[in-house]
């Protein structure tokens, strides 16, 4: 829109407006016919004095308009002396009256005027379209007008309760400035909080340490020595070589040891001298071809020089490459694990609650740990640190993310929520029991990302088709979406981290056996679940409160307002725009409420007219675009049979961030996508950000030891229980410690850091127990501990963001009060299962 010719528009709109409100006049009584509103031409024109607004309430309205009273928005008063106009928003010239685009959604105006608004609606009453077909609606509109007058003026009837108002208002002031001083308060503490880190990170230098590139033999060991070292320090080792994990066998396999001594002279602090020696053994893999980078923390006594030895142990005279790098860590690894929870708990209080933005919540936390491992010597360069996040994952997510935007184009969506209505007969909790189990079986053989990317919006579309709040059916199908995912080999990603380990290869846990063990018991825990979820859903309103209408006028408020804060008002052209679009929402919440006063609230339990509802609802919402559905199947059916061949034939060499990207590409080749922003808008790039800032802050506190102090004290406390106890002991230390420590921190690091743990432990000669209830216990805590808080399993997140973006996004507190329940009944079954098939049944071969 261009606004060059000003006097021009605004006699254009003082035209239009003094039409409209002569049409008022003639077509109906002093009360005011509310439109539809579908198109809204915005504040045509408004009087500058009290003469004027009665002329223009005697003028003729155009058919294609009509004129409401507004009380809710804020009035031109009456006594005004300057004139106002749409113009002046726009042009930035208003009085304090006006609107602007940092202007309050909802104010009530000071006096008893009525401001009058213009509405366009193609639609309302057609050019060839007598009144008489359209007198039920008319009747109803009349009827909403009248209300909304009689509301309006009984307001100029209440001065004599001016005394309660004006203590309301006091009150509103005080709760106020209270929220003012919170926020206030809220911003300077972050603030300086990430000020003080950003210091201390950029106080110390990247450790420049170089790779020394290094070969040993059994005749050829390799010595060095360190000299320059502080007191109380640690010294901490990174060898890479052709290792393997697990726990070596002195007899019959190949291994590097390396020896790190220390002695302290005697002195003034010992009476004699005192030695520490450290032996680390490294299992080296059989065909010399697979390069693993292993890392260890050794304490010291003192500043004394250290004498790093190297030495293979062979079964011929053969040279082993190796690279190493040291470093001193001038905290010790109680403190540091110390430092690690202190991160973890303050992300955990700015997501719960709602401080800040999850995704800024994990960029902070990530700040924090960088700067907590800077000032202990460990500070890891830029490119160390984009090698932490896993670009696997992120290119997954944005492939189905494409995808799915695709998708929606063609009214599928739509489509699947009425065929699921009439598969369910119109019974809510039939529908939900469907789409969960639905939900559970797709995610046993795809990733659990993928399975809610494809459900969120069916799920969003059905629930909004039924009058049901999306937020409680969306909780309860990815709570089943983590327990079907651990059902199966390729359902979760801890599960493929243990199904791929060589170690427990040699241990018969491989694909069938495990998916075998694991199917028996998912399937006892989903048969119980379902009961459970219906006792925790017994007193929750699943319908809306308020009447369809009022639902759906709220969420397209949301839906207005998120799209004018989207806008960026570079050019005039722009702000006028978001002018508008505010303004549209200043409308739509006066109507609200209105309409919140005047319907009464008739929720049905159990839809007793569906088959009615199915035929109206098929007519409504049908297939828009049967070509591009037919590219969009097309392109999927190839994407998730590529996800099933990736896990089975292991020479295709495409991942599954591949496939997604490549699916991807090949639909918006076919879709001939010619906007490309609108794609683009679509993807949640909040989501993206917030796992790049998680994989930071996760390899960070795992730097920072947390990770593997778990492990070890988990170790400790199996050890200490007596030798007849002991495996039922370590199968629930196991479980519960995995179950949560995976609602908590990320699962993959913590799967990948008590595989070597356990496996130790198995071997270790005065433990004594078998590895594989272990390793089951190990998969069942940690697929199902991801139901316990949102950020516990990748799918949370992601469908919490994909329903943000719907506008019926859930709080971290509104996830908690479902799925940690769940997460601790489902976790008592498993665990149950475990004790009975490995205690009662010795199923440990």
């Amino acid at each position: 829109m261009y606004l060059e010719n000003k006097s021009n528009l605004e006699m254009e709109m003082a035209q239009a407006t003094a039409q409209g409100h002569q049409t008022r006049n003639s077509l109906r009584s002093p009360e005011a016919v509310p439109g539809n509103f579908g198109e809204l031409r915005l504040l045509q024109g408004i009087s500058e004095r009290r003469e004027t607004q009665k002329q223009q309430q005697s003028a003729v309205l155009p058919p294609n308009q009509c004129v409401i009273h507004a009380d809710g928005f804020v009035p031109v008063r009456q006594e005004d002396e300057h004139s106002f106009s749409m113009l002046n928003i726009l042009t930035g010239r208003a009085n304090s009256a006006n609107l602007t685009e940092r202007s309050p959604l909802l104010r009530f105006p000071q006096d008893d005027s009525i401001t009058y608004m213009t509405l366009h609606d193609p639609g309302f009453i057609g050019g060839e379209e007598p009144w008489d077909n359209h007198s039920l609606d008319i009747e109803r509109r009349y009827r909403l007008g009248s209300e909304v007058n009689t509301l309006s003026l009984s307001r100029s009837s209440s001065s004599d309760k001016s005394e309660p108002l004006d203590y309301l208002n006091r009150s509103f002031r005080l709760t106020s400035s209270i929220r003012g001083c919170f926020r206030v308060s809220r911003v300077a503490i972050i603030f300086t909080i990430v000020v003080l880190c950003s210091l201390f990170f950029s106080m110390y230098p990247d450790r420049d340490n170089p790779w020394r590139m290094l070969a040993v033999s059994p005749a050829d060991p390799f010595s060095m020595n360190l000299t320059d070292f502080r007191d109380n320090a640690l010294l901490k080792l990174q060898v890479g070589g052709p290792f393997t994990g697990g726990m070596v066998d002195l007899t019959n396999q190949e291994y590097v040891l390396i020896q790190v001594e220390q002695t302290e002279p005697a002195g003034q602090r010992r009476r004699r001298a005192q030695q520490v020696i450290h032996n680390w053994t490294i299992p080296l893999h059989g065909e010399r071809n697979d390069q693993m980078l292993m890392t260890k923390t050794f304490e010291m006594l003192s500043s004394d020089p250290i004498v790093i030895t190297i030495q293979a142990f062979l079964q011929d005279n053969e040279v082993v490459p190796l690279s190493m790098t040291h470093q001193s860590l001038y905290v010790n690894v109680e403190t540091q694990v110390a430092i690690a929870g202190i991160i973890l708990t303050g992300v955990y209080i700015l997501i719960i609650f709602e401080i800040v933005h999850r995704t800024l919540a994990a960029m902070l936390g990530s700040l924090a740990a960088l700067a907590a491992l800077a000032v202990i010597g460990d500070r890891p360069s830029l490119v160390t640190v984009v090698e932490w996040i896993d670009y696997e994952t992120l290119a997954l997510l944005f492939g189905m993310m494409v995808l799915v935007a695709i998708f929606s184009e063609t009214g599928f969506f739509d489509y699947c929520a009425v065929k699921a209505y009439q598969l369910s007969r119109g019974r809510v909790w039939p529908m939900i029991i469907i789409l969960c189990l639905i939900a559970a079986i797709l995610s046993a053989f795809l990733d659990n990302v993928t399975t809610m990317m494809l459900f969120t919006p069916v799920t969003i579309r059905l629930c909004e088709v039924l009058n049901l709040d999306p937020r409680h059916v969306l909780i309860a199908e990815v709570i089943f979406t983590n327990i079907g995912g651990a059902a199966t080999a390729v359902g979760d990603p801890p599960n493929v981290i243990i199904v791929s380990n060589q170690n427990l290869r040699r241990e018969g846990i491989d694909f069938a056996s495990f998916t075998g063990y694991m199917f028996l018991g998912i399937c006892l825990v989903l048969l119980t679940s379902f009961p459970f979820l219906r006792m925790l859903y017994w007193n929750k309103k699943l319908y809306n409160k308020e009447s369809i209408e009022i639902v759906e006028l709220k969420h397209e408020i949301l839906v207005w307002r998120q799209t004018a804060q989207r806008i960026n008002p570079a050019s005039r052209e722009e702000t006028a725009v978001k002018c508008l679009l505010m303004q549209k929402v200043l409308n739509l919440e006066s109507l609200l409420r209105k309409m919140m006063k005047t319907f009464q609230r008739q929720i049905s339990q159990e839809d007793k007219n569906w088959e009615q509802n199915i035929q109206e609802l098929q007519k409504k919402h049908k297939i828009t675009d049967k070509a591009l559905l037919v590219k969009c199947i097309s392109v999927l059916a190839v994407v998730i049979f590529m996800f099933f061949v990736n896990s089975f034939v292991p020479s295709i060499h495409l991942d599954l961030g591949w496939i997604a990207v490549l699916g991807a590409l090949w639909l918006l080749v076919l879709a001939d996508i010619q906007d490309f922003e609108i794609i683009l808008h679509r993807v949640e790039w909040a989501t993206l950000l917030f796992f790049a800032g998680l994989f930071v802050l996760m390899e960070a506190l795992a730097h920072l030891q947390l990770i593997d102090y778990i492990g070890e004290q988990t170790a400790v406390l199996i050890k200490a229980v007596p030798e007849d106890q002991r495996l039922a002991i370590a199968i629930i230390l196991v479980m519960w410690v995995s179950a949560l420590a995976s609602s908590l921190i990320d699962n993959i690091p913590f799967t990948a850091t008590m595989i070597p743990v356990l496996i130790n432990l198995s071997q270790d000669a005065d433990v004594n127990l078998p590895v594989k209830p272990l390793i089951f216990a190990l998969a069942m805590g940690a697929c199902l501990g991801g139901n316990g808080t949102l950020i516990g399993a990748s799918a949370n997140v992601v469908c919490a963001g994909i329903a943000e973006q719907h506008g019926y996004g859930f709080s971290f507190m509104e996830f908690f009060r479902l799925g940690f329940p769940m997460m601790i009944m489902t976790c008592m079954i498993g665990m149950c299962y475990l004790l009975a098939t490995h205690v009662g049944l010795g199923w440990n071969m």
